[in-house]
């Protein structure tokens, strides 16, 4: 879960994200939307699946909410779909 912060928390994210999209793990990235911090990040993500530099099914993992118990209640609920996996069996 990111909540509001700086370089720190962006590189995280997309860090955390970048792993889900690897098949690393297929756990929910939560966003935590307090006051709209979060628009200009979600905006731009989903501009990245129109313009195809990211998946659907990737954006999908992330989960979205501007209340701690509504974002808990969406991960929970949250179901991963099957991740492809990027990286053959001897990980290259």
């Amino acid at each position: 879960i990111i909540i509001p912060g700086g370089f720190g928390t962006m590189d995280e994210f997309f860090e955390i994200t970048t792993w889900g999209q690897l098949g690393l793990h297929t756990k929910p990235i939560g966003i935590l939307n307090i006051n709209g911090y979060y628009d200009a990040l979600i905006t731009q993500c989903k501009i990245m699946v129109e313009r195809g530099f990211l998946k659907q099914e990737n954006l999908d993992a992330v989960v979205v909410d501007t209340t701690i118990e509504g974002l808990f209640e969406k991960m929970n609920n949250y179901r991963p779909l099957p991740a492809p996996k990027w990286l053959n069996k001897e990980g290259l």
